[in-house]
């Protein structure tokens, strides 16, 4: 009596047909083979063209306003303006065409530094100093504040 083979069914003890098995492996690597190169294609499209992101116009800050008390009042004035300003220094030193004036009040102490522009001109204020009787710092506009009311008040 024979037997035949069913396809799909192994017989046991027996090796499967080569054939066959060589065409289930061909298809796996077929399928293998088209993913990969389906994907390597996928990865050398160019990404679509976006339009470049402008941002919107920003309005520019309002120009500052100076107050007469803040640092206007004093940098870039002469010693007469100071003087003017706060009365008469309680020191005043002077080293080649430099000048220190030293202003004191019961708040806090201003150091105008006075250089002059160019050679024989008056020396203007191009720095200042502020700080507390006992030497900690002192906003400089708060004590020009400070001494310009001392002198409005003699």
């Amino acid at each position: 009596m024979l037997r035949r083979a069913v396809a799909g069914v192994r017989r046991p003890g027996l090796p499967p047909p080569p054939f066959r098995d060589s065409l289930r492996a061909m298809r796996g690597r077929t399928i293998l083979a088209a993913t990969m190169a389906g994907l390597l294609a996928a990865g050398c499209v160019a990404p679509a063209a976006r339009a470049p992101r402008v941002a919107p116009p920003v309005a520019p800050p309002p120009a500052p306003t100076y107050s007469t008390t803040g640092l206007d009042s004093v940098v870039g004035q002469s010693a007469r303006a100071l003087v003017a300003l706060f009365g008469a220094p309680d020191l005043d030193l002077r080293e080649g065409g430099a000048r220190k004036l030293q202003f004191l009040g019961p708040v806090c102490v201003l150091d105008a530094y006075l250089y002059p522009l160019r050679a024989g001109a008056e020396p203007i204020v191009s720095h200042i100093d502020a700080r507390l009787p006992d030497g900690r710092d002192i906003d400089r506009a708060s004590c020009i504040a400070a001494l310009s009311r001392r002198q409005e008040a003699r």
